[in-house]
């Protein structure tokens, strides 16, 4: 009589967002699929050699970010998302102001000013010895800024916690219907999917969705870089 075993199905993969921006967490709910987060404290170093390519800067950053997850001990048969964008101006790297006087050159720096965004992602799966990971680079117009403009985008409090000091969801900034406008909110969604979509034996995202509808509705215009990153 023969005995047979019946291997154990393999736990479905779960999703963590390495972040507690309000932005962060809304975007990513629209890939249709349940996600923890959490939140992890990196140095932001923006003054190390990488500054000089602004893409590897952020991705590192986005890297350490993962990094940390895992030596916590928090990301136990997950895939983690980690970001951190950056904003260059002139070959300079703005990070997140430092305070109310640093908020201000930034914006002033910025008015009328086209400058680049750019996102680290970093992935990191539980069978993964270091992240995956990417950036994404968009180009932005920063509309002019007086100081009542300032003062009044200012008013909303959230400009301590963007790079730039600004967020594009507060209409001081615009990009065109080729760029991704997530990206400048921190979380390029479209490459985010593909990158997911791309991963080898991935388990546990069967309903994963591409986002590119409900983008378009949720920000009311029609994006044609979406589609394109999608079908790869």
């Amino acid at each position: 009589m023969t005995t047979t075993t019946d291997t154990p199905a393999r736990a479905p993969l779960s999703l963590l967002l390495a972040s507690q921006s309000p932005r962060r967490r809304r975007v990513l709910g629209w890939l249709g699929i349940p996600f923890s987060s959490t939140a992890v404290d990196t140095p932001e170093d923006l003054n190390s050699p990488l500054a000089a390519r602004p893409w590897l800067l952020a991705e590192s950053l986005a890297a350490e970010k993962a990094e940390a997850v895992r030596a916590q001990g928090l990301d136990s048969g997950s895939l983690t998302l980690c970001f951190d964008t950056v904003v260059v101006l002139d070959g300079s790297v703005l990070g997140k102001p430092r305070d109310v006087d640093d908020a201000w050159r930034m914006l002033r720096a910025l008015s009328g000013r086209s400058h680049e965004v750019v996102t680290g992602v970093a992935l990191l799966g539980p069978a993964d010895d270091e992240p995956r990971t990417f950036s994404v680079t968009t180009d932005v117009q920063m509309k002019p800024l007086d100081d009542d403009a300032i003062e009044s985008w200012m008013a909303s409090g959230e400009f301590m916690g963007c790079a730039g000091a600004y967020n594009i969801e507060g209409q001081v900034a615009e990009v065109t219907e080729d760029a991704c406008f997530l990206n400048v909110t921190g979380l390029p969604l479209c490459h985010v999917h593909a990158a997911m979509a791309g991963i080898p034996n991935i388990a546990g995202f069967s309903d994963l969705r591409a986002p590119v509808a409900v983008c378009d509705a949720a920000l009311q215009r029609t994006c044609r870089l979406g589609p394109r990153v999608i079908a790869g």
